[in-house]
């Protein structure tokens, strides 16, 4: 089921988004979901940098998982940590 929301855009990006639109004969909310979609991988890229460089500082990172990883997974938590030859390790609990 799809949510309405409201945003406020820069008149010129509202013009590109209009432009693209009419040009895919595609509505503007399905240009928004695939652009901020695919925002989302460059989005978990950066999240990891920064949770690598806090395993490398040498702190705990603690991820919260969205999605379920396989089965059997349901409800886990996994711990971080840099393991020998800074390979990352990720811990399991349940």
């Amino acid at each position: 089921m799809k949510k309405a929301i409201n945003i406020r855009v820069d008149e010129t990006l509202l013009t590109d988004l209009d432009s693209y639109a009419h040009e895919l004969e595609c509505s503007r909310t399905y240009i928004i979901e695939k652009a901020v979609s695919t925002y989302f991988d460059t989005l978990d890229e950066m999240i990891s940098d920064k949770r690598i460089d806090k395993l490398k500082a040498g702190k705990k990172v603690y991820l919260q998982r969205t999605k379920p990883l396989k089965a059997n997974t349901k409800g886990s938590l996994l711990k971080c940590k840099l393991g020998v030859n800074n390979k990352i390790v990720l811990l399991l609990f349940s």
